[in-house]
């Protein structure tokens, strides 16, 4: 985006560019209770990629910024974070065993997920797939 203004004192025109990065980031959010999990997931447009995990694990700790980071290029997918400790009845409901895990939602269904530690082909790729299905 492109802005002039004009400074009455000097009587120039200055040209400053800026950047607005809410269209273009991926949304991320923290997932409080279930009611948050269905508006924010269930009911998303976008895919939405959940990362079950919990403060206390290590793998969590690696996997949880890498998921961000690979997903900040896009504004295709969000990324929603859900703390084990916390929503139990989404754990349950998930029947999610281990941490972390990694359940990729399209209109409300789990359409791939992973367990465990892995590389960032593996997140590339779960990346791809739903960018691609989305479009078509």
């Amino acid at each position: 985006m492109l802005r002039i203004f004009r400074n009455a004192i000097l009587d120039k025109r200055i040209t400053r560019k800026t950047f607005s990065f809410s269209a273009i980031a991926a949304k991320r959010y923290v997932i409080k209770d279930h009611y948050e999990f269905d508006q924010k997931v269930i009911n998303s447009d976008n895919p939405v990629i959940v990362n079950f995990h919990a403060e206390w694990c290590d793998p969590c700790k690696i996997l949880t910024p890498k998921m961000t980071e690979l997903l900040e290029p896009s504004d295709e997918i969000d990324l929603a974070i859900v703390d084990v400790d916390d929503n139990a009845e989404l754990v349950q409901t998930f029947e999610v065993k281990a941490v972390p895990a990694i359940l990729a939602f399209r209109n409300g269904v789990v359409v791939d997920k992973f367990i465990g530690l892995v590389d960032a082909n593996m997140i590339e790729n779960l990346i791809g797939k739903l960018t691609k299905k989305k479009t078509t």
